[in-house]
C-alpha cells in the first residue's frame, strides 16, 4: 500500500511539474508576442506619423482652397441651372457641379441627346450669318478703298473672323481676370479652353462670393461670353471646313478632266524624260536620255534594263523589240500620266 501510495504521488508530480512547463512556456509564448507587437509598433510609427501627419496637412490645405475656390453658394437655383444647361449644351462639360438624383442624370441624358444637335446646328448657322455679315463689310471697306477686287475671298473671311475670336479672347480674359481675381494669363487660359470646348474644370467662373446669386449682371455677360464666342468660333471653323472642301473638290475635278482628255486623245502622254506621246504612240517629242542617266525599263518587272527578260509588257509599235532598250546605249524612264 505504500508503495502504490507513492507512486501514486509521483505521478501527481510530474503531472504538475509537465502543467506547470506548459503554462510558463504559454505564458512566454504570450509575452513575446505582445512585445514583438510593441516593438513593431513603435517602429511602425516612428516611420509613419510624421508623413501621415504631413498628408493630413496636405489634404486640409487642398480643402480649404478647394472650398474658397468653389464657394459658389447653390447650384440649383435658377441662374445655377440655366448656368449648367448652357454648359450641357456647348459641350464644354467643366464638372463643377453635377446632377446627383436618378432623375436628374436621366433627364440630362434625355437633355442633352436634344440640345446638344440643337445648339451645334444653332451655332453653325450663326456661324454662316456671321460670315455673310463679314463678306458685305469686306466689300464695302473695298469698295471705299478703291481696291480693284471688290469680292470678299475665303482668305479675307479666316482673317476677320480670326480677328473676332482674339479680341472675343483677349477682351473676355480682362473681364474675368477682374471678377475672378485670376492672373490675366489664367483667364485667357480659361476663355480658350471655354470656347474650345475642351473645358478641364481646373477654372470655372461664377464660382466664387456666391455670384450665381449676388452678380446677376456677370452671370449674364458669362452666358453672352459662351454663346457668342462659340459662335464666332464656329464661323472660324466652318470656313476652314469649307476650304479643305472646295481644295478636295478641285482636286477631284482636276483629276477627272484630265482622265477624260487623255481617254479621248486631247491630251498626250508625258515621260519621265520629257518625251511625248500620243495615244496611238506616235512620238511627238523625242527627248531621251544618255546612258549615265538612270535606267529603268519600260516594263512592270524588275529587269531594270540589265539582262534578257521574256516578261516585257507588248508594245505599241509591233515592230520595236524591248531586246532594241536592253542592248542600245540608251535609256527610258518609265512613263507617267
Amino acid at each position: 500500500m505504500l508503495i502504490e501510495s507513492y507512486r501514486d504521488t509521483a505521478l501527481e508530480f510530474v503531472v504538475h511539474c509537465a502543467m506547470k512547463r506548459q503554462n510558463v512556456r504559454t505564458l512566454s509564448l504570450v509575452v513575446c508576442t505582445f512585445t514583438y507587437l510593441l516593438i513593431g509598433a513603435a517602429v511602425f510609427d516612428s516611420l509613419e506619423s510624421q508623413t501621415e501627419a504631413k498628408r493630413w496637412e496636405f489634404l486640409q490645405a487642398v480643402k480649404n482652397n478647394f472650398v474658397k475656390k468653389y464657394n459658389a453658394g447653390p447650384q440649383w437655383k435658377f441662374a445655377g441651372a440655366f448656368y449648367f444647361a448652357t454648359v450641357v449644351l456647348a459641350m464644354i462639360g467643366y464638372g463643377h457641379s453635377t446632377p446627383t438624383t436618378v432623375a436628374g442624370k436621366l433627364f440630362t441624358m434625355c437633355y442633352a441627346m436634344v440640345g446638344i444637335p440643337l445648339g451645334l446646328v444653332m451655332f453653325q448657322s450663326i456661324g454662316e450669318r456671321l460670315n455673310k455679315f463679314a463678306s458685305v463689310i469686306i466689300r464695302r471697306a473695298k469698295r471705299a478703298s478703291g481696291a480693284r477686287c471688290t469680292d470678299a475671298t475665303e482668305m479675307n473671311l479666316m482673317l476677320a473672323t480670326g480677328m473676332l475670336s482674339s479680341i472675343i479672347i483677349t477682351t473676355g480674359a480682362a473681364v474675368f481676370s477682374r471678377y475672378e481675381g485670376w492672373s490675366y494669363f489664367d483667364s485667357f487660359y480659361y476663355c480658350f479652353v471655354t470656347l474650345t470646348t475642351i473645358g478641364f474644370g481646373d477654372y470655372v467662373a461664377l464660382q466664387n462670393d456666391q455670384a450665381l446669386t449676388n452678380k446677376p449682371g456677370y452671370v449674364a455677360l458669362s452666358l453672352v461670353f459662351i454663346l457668342f464666342g462659340l459662335a464666332v468660333v464656329a464661323a472660324s471653323i466652318n470656313l476652314l471646313v469649307l476650304r479643305f472642301m472646295t481644295m478636295q473638290a478641285e482636286d477631284a475635278k482636276r483629276d477627272e478632266q484630265d482622265a477624260q482628255n487623255i481617254a479621248a486623245g486631247n491630251q498626250p502622254l508625258t515621260f519621265d524624260d520629257d518625251s511625248t506621246y500620243n495615244m496611238h504612240g506616235k512620238l511627238l517629242e523625242n527627248n531621251y536620255t544618255t546612258e549615265n542617266d538612270e535606267t529603268v525599263s519600260l516594263c512592270s518587272c524588275t529587269c531594270m534594263g540589265g539582262t534578257r527578260c521574256l516578261n516585257h509588257e507588248q508594245f505599241v509599235d509591233p515592230d520595236f523589240q524591248p531586246m532594241d532598250i536592253i542592248e542600245s546605249t540608251l535609256c527610258l524612264k518609265r512613263a507617267s500620266v
